[in-house]
């Protein structure tokens, strides 16, 4: 995502939550080609001759090594293993740093046909979890004949993670005020940015440094191989189709079977990338008090339009004076975060209705436990992974771009076009990056895939994360893009409840029939 999306939802997440208190277990996940034409062999059983093959004589040694795996800790039918890669691929003798890897094997080993790599987004959600929670994630159809097989890409989860700021100094960070009103609201975001990023440097090794999309992708080529795979079977949500098409740029040669779901635009511009999120998540919420209206007796108003000035009119109150929420005050940042959580998923847009009519009652509770857990905060005030300091590593590593604050001010009313609701907050995130003073060691390429198998992109029309229009943007991009579009609302496709979009996708990753392009489900 782009860099500006750092300081709210907008930086696309996958996240997978459990509300304990609800007793509801929450799976969030914060595309010309001929009809029917094979994308190639199908994926390799056993190691192939030239798998492990580097493209250079000084990678030789990282993608010869063979994968140790062993029954995980929390889980024994699930396996685990460490990849080990060079922290700078410009010097690859240099220091090196362990990738976390975990592996839900086929449940039908006689009928397995490969690794399955998969990536959940982010930038910052580990892919380790996502490959635990393959059952839930996956329809049966790929678990049974696929190793599911998820890393935590470099600086994220247990692969080295980045670290930022204290548990207690998170918590305050994520809850200032997204849409500063004040020139004192303003410099204290400044501030807080400056130092956030001080403290990524201090708190944190050289890795910190060495976090970029392109990096990670290289990361992926020795995974390959460490797999024994001569082509890379791929499924990326979100951030994870960034990454994806990123590979496909640097490998075009050894892409098999790709799946990009809930497609990033990754030639648009960092602003263009948050003025799209910011309609996305205003079309988001025109949906869920639609339904809502649509119900009767919707406690928002009786109109879209009523709904629409409630929820602002909250914000605002908020904003003024934080509501109670146990312990802890709900802040107009927390509640930012709350009320767009539960947008990715509209089979939980019931959470969203139950945490407003909570907060408009004076209880913050709700919604602040909905906040957390976008955050992945637990509890006990500990958070159960680094991805909220991870994304802000990422994303403004991969594209340090922002606005000053004049050219934010002169933004507002075109984001306030599109998002009446969300547009402001959303064009101060265009601060994101401001103290931070890293730089890639390697420029991010401009993405063709030119020589690349079949890459399926798949897009959904209302999704608020990850817009519709991104996905056909990153079809026509790629060379080989084949667009796939889900009509319907939340954030990705796959396992959302259409036959027609589950059922493409596996006979394309199990067969490798690839459906034409522009395919509507």
């Amino acid at each position: 995502m782009s860099t500006t999306t750092t300081r709210v939802v907008a930086a696309v997440v996958a996240l997978a939550m459990v509300l304990a208190g609800l007793g509801v277990a929450l799976t969030l996940f914060f595309g010309g080609d001929d009809s029917g034409r094979s994308s190639g062999p199908a994926p390799t059983t056993t190691p192939e001759p030239g798998a492990t093959e580097a493209p250079s004589p000084e990678l030789d040694a990282f993608y010869g090594q063979e994968l140790d795996w062993s029954p995980c800790e929390r889980d024994d039918d699930l396996e685990c293993a460490t990849l080990t890669v060079p922290v700078d691929y410009t010097d690859p003798g240099g220091d090196t740093v362990g990738i976390a890897l975990l592996k839900l094997p086929a449940t039908r080993p006689s009928e397995r046909i490969g690794s399955l790599v998969v990536n959940p987004g982010g930038p910052g959600a580990p892919g380790t979890s996502y490959a635990a929670a393959a059952g839930v994630v996956f329809r049966p159809a790929l678990y049974q004949r696929y190793d599911i097989v998820g890393f935590d890409p470099r600086g994220t989860g247990s692969s080295d993670p980045v670290d930022c700021v204290s548990d207690e100094e998170l918590d305050a960070f994520l809850s200032i005020d997204p849409a500063p009103d004040t020139t004192a609201e303003v410099e204290e975001a400044r501030a807080d940015l400056e130092d956030f990023f001080a403290g990524c440097l201090e708190r944190s090794d050289g890795l910190v440094e060495h976090v970029t999309t392109v990096e990670t992708a290289r990361d992926m080529d020795v995974l390959r191989a460490a797999l024994g795979e001569s082509e890379l079977t791929y499924f990326g949500a979100s951030y994870g189709t960034k990454l994806g098409a990123t590979y496909a740029e640097l490998f075009p040669d050894t892409v098999g079977r790709f799946v990009l779901d809930g497609a990033v635009d990754v030639s648009a511009s960092s602003r263009d990338l948050t003025l799209g999120q910011a309609e996305g998540f205003q079309r988001a919420l025109e949906a869920y008090v639609g339904d809502c209206v649509d119900g009767g007796g919707c406690f928002l108003g009786d109109s879209v339009d009523a709904g629409l000035e409630r929820i602002a009119t909250f914000l605002d109150e908020v904003d003024a004076e934080p509501l109670p929420a146990g312990e802890r005050d709900l802040t107009v940042g927390n509640a930012f975060y709350g009320i767009i959580t539960p947008l990715y998923v509209s089979d939980y847009w019931f959470l969203l209705t139950q945490a407003l009519q909570d907060a408009f009652d004076g209880d913050g509770s709700a919604l602040m436990d909905l906040a957390d857990l976008y955050a992945s905060r637990d509890p006990d005030g500990s958070y159960s992974d680094n991805s909220a300091e991870a994304i802000y590593a990422i994303n403004c590593l991969d594209d340090p771009s922002g606005a000053s604050v004049e050219e934010i001010r002169e933004q507002i009313p075109v984001f306030e076009e599109v998002s009446p609701t969300l547009g402001e907050v959303f064009a101060w995130s265009l601060i994101g990056c401001v103290g931070d003073t890293r730089t890639a060691v390697e420029e991010a390429p401009e993405i063709r895939a030119e020589g690349a198998a079949p890459i399926l992109v798949v897009g959904t029309t209302r999704d608020p994360a990850t817009p519709y229009e991104w996905a056909e943007s990153l079809a026509d991009q790629l060379a080989s893009g084949v667009l796939l579009s889900r009509d319907g609302d939340g954030h990705t496709a796959y396992n959302s409840g259409n036959e027609c979009i589950d059922s493409t996708i596996e006979d394309y990753l199990l067969e490798g029939t690839v459906p034409a392009d522009g395919t509507s489900c």
